[in-house]
């Protein structure tokens, strides 16, 4: 096998299957009607966003951290804006009343509702000329604007542009960081490859050794994390030198260590 063909064949892999999808669809679609149930007319709209509306999510088998974001916004008209920890409670209390025996905790800003297949991230949201959802614990304000759905078409256009390799690309990726113990969130890794210029790429091969030739880390990174990536970096460097050397069989056990088989 080739470095191409186990990077292509890993990247099939880092899919959901046809039964996990409808799964998925069909526990989206329960959510939905019970949000609808439970709270009424208290909540303007629900809807899924992120990696999952942007094709890029992995399978519980490669990323156990896996999820569906799924933003609730609530109408602020009924009784005003009140402060995150107002609404992330209401969430809270809506999991633990309609999922009784489903695994239910707060990760700031969200409530973490996992079920055996998938967990759903449930964001609370008010809207106010734009989205705003609760601003990181840290900060001196409560809610920031955001645009839950603003990467969709980027990275629809970005895949389309580049061969249809960009979405294999990414899972790549966020399989590897997945591996390393997620030193990198999903998202930024997402909008590093969307905003990276790939110069003469044909295959999954040549994007996946541009993508390490280029990716570093700022001055202020961990070294544990510069580690990861100079290990991976120095991988794919023996990788291209094994393949250049016509010893595809040792370039593909280097290529291993960075991404290997599921």
């Amino acid at each position: 096998m080739s470095v191409n063909s186990h990077l292509t064949q890993l990247a099939s892999n880092l899919v959901h299957a046809e039964n996990e999808k409808s799964s998925i669809a069909t526990s989206i679609s329960t959510l939905s009607l019970r949000l609808n149930g439970y709270f009424g007319s208290n909540i303007s709209s629900h809807f899924q966003f992120g990696s999952n509306t942007r094709g890029t999510i992995l399978p519980r088998k490669a990323d156990n951290n896996s999820d569906i974001d799924y933003m609730v916004v609530f109408d602020t008209s009924i009784d005003g804006t009140r402060k995150p920890q107002t609404y992330l409670d209401r969430l809270r209390k809506f999991a633990k009343t309609r999922y009784s025996t489903s695994e239910i905790y707060q990760s700031h800003p969200t409530i973490v509702l996992s079920l055996n297949h998938i967990k759903f991230e449930l964001v609370p949201a008010i809207y106010n000329y734009s989205y705003q959802i609760p601003s990181s614990a840290s900060s001196y304000i409560d809610w920031i604007n955001t645009n839950p759905t603003g990467t969709n078409q980027s990275i629809q256009d970005k895949n389309k542009a580049e061969n249809y390799q960009i979405k294999p690309l990414v899972r790549l990726v966020k399989y590897w960081n997945a591996t390393q113990g997620y030193p990198f969130t999903s998202f930024s890794l997402e909008q590093y490859i969307v905003g990276k210029y790939f110069w003469s790429c044909t295959n999954l091969k040549d994007y996946f050794y541009a993508f390490w030739s280029d990716f570093s880390c700022t001055y202020n990174t961990p070294q544990y994390i510069k580690d990861k990536v100079d290990r991976a970096k120095k991988y794919a460097v023996n990788a291209k030198m094994y393949e250049d050397g016509n010893m595809p069989g040792l370039a593909e056990l280097e290529i291993k260590k960075i991404v290997s088989t599921l």
